[in-house]
C-alpha cells in the first residue's frame, strides 16, 4: 500500500521532496497529468474530471491515501474526492496564517495562478488568518510552464519572476507566499530576484507532516528501516518527463519506473 501523490505536472514532486524526507520508508506513486498541464485557466469541470481519473488510478495501483499536490486542483476538486472516496486526501493550503505571523512590516504577497486566487477557499483562508495584515495576491501566468520545461533560471524565467514580484516589493510585502507547487523549484532565483530580507514560504513541509499524521492515526505507517520505492506516471511524454523530474529530484534517480 502506498501514498498517491498527484498534480497537473511536476510541481507536485517538490511535495513528493518534503514527503520523501520525512517518511522515507513509505512507497510513493506520483502523477504527472502533463498532458493536461497547466490547470490553471481551465474549466472547474475539467479539473473536476481528471482530479477524479487520477484518484482512481492510483487507488487501482494501491493507494491508501492521497495527496492533491496541486494547488488549483486542491481548490477545484479535493471537497469532492473526500466526499466520494473512502480513503484520506491532502490538500493544499497557500502558507497565508504563518506568512501573517512572520511579517514585520504587515505586508504579506501571494504569488499563485489565477484560477487559485480566485477560487472561493482562497477567500476562506484569507478571512480566516489576515486579520490586520494586508494581504497581495498577484497571478503569475506563465511561471508553471517555465518549470514544465525545465528552466528554472533563465533570462524568461528570470524576467516573469523580476515582473511579478516587483509591485509587491513596492509595496513593503516582506514575505512572499509561492501558491503554486510548481514555484518552490524557483526558490532560488525568486530569492535571488528579491534579495535576503524577503521570507520566502511553501506548504510542502507541512503537507508532510499532516501525511504522516494521517498514516499514525490509521496506523497504518511504515515501520521498516528500508528506503520506499517511488512509482512515477504521467499523462504526457514519458521521457520528457522522465528527463524533468530527474532535474529536479536528482537524489531519487532510478526509483520506480
Amino acid at each position: 500500500m502506498s501514498i498517491g501523490i498527484f498534480d497537473s505536472g511536476v510541481g507536485g514532486i517538490s511535495v513528493l521532496r518534503e514527503i520523501r524526507r520525512l517518511l522515507p520508508a513509505e512507497d510513493l506513486i506520483y502523477y504527472a497529468d502533463s498532458a493536461h498541464c497547466p490547470y490553471g485557466g481551465k474549466p472547474r469541470e475539467q479539473i473536476l474530471a481528471r482530479s477524479t481519473a487520477i484518484t482512481e488510478f492510483l487507488i487501482a495501483q494501491g493507494a491508501r491515501l492521497i495527496v492533491v499536490a496541486c494547488n488549483t486542483a486542491t481548490i477545484a476538486a479535493v471537497e469532492h474526492l473526500r466526499a466520494t472516496y473512502p480513503l484520506s486526501f491532502v490538500g493544499m493550503e497557500p502558507a497565508v496564517k504563518p506568512a501573517v505571523a512572520l511579517t514585520r512590516t504587515g505586508v504579506v504577497g501571494v504569488l499563485a495562478t489565477g484560477a487559485a486566487l480566485a477560487g472561493e477557499k482562497f477567500h476562506r483562508l484569507l478571512a480566516q488568518h489576515a486579520g490586520g495584515v494586508r494581504v497581495i495576491t498577484q497571478p503569475c501566468p506563465g511561471l508553471v510552464e517555465q518549470v514544465e520545461r525545465g528552466d528554472l533560471d533563465g533570462p524568461q524565467t528570470r524576467a516573469l519572476v523580476e515582473r511579478y514580484t516587483r509591485p509587491l516589493l513596492a509595496q513593503r510585502a516582506d514575505v512572499l507566499v509561492l501558491g503554486c507547487t510548481h514555484y518552490p523549484f524557483l526558490r532560488p532565483l525568486i530569492q535571488d530576484v528579491v534579495g535576503p530580507a524577503v521570507t520566502l514560504l511553501d506548504t510542502g513541509e507541512a503537507v508532510a507532516r499532516q501525511t504522516q499524521r494521517l498514516l499514525e492515526r490509521q496506523g497504518a505507517l511504515v515501520g521498516a528501516q528500508r528506503l520506499g520505492t517511488i512509482a512515477w506516471h504521467t499523462s504526457g511524454d514519458a521521457a520528457a518527463f522522465a528527463r524533468l523530474r530527474r532535474l529536479l529530484l536528482p537524489e531519487d534517480d532510478g526509483c520506480g519506473g
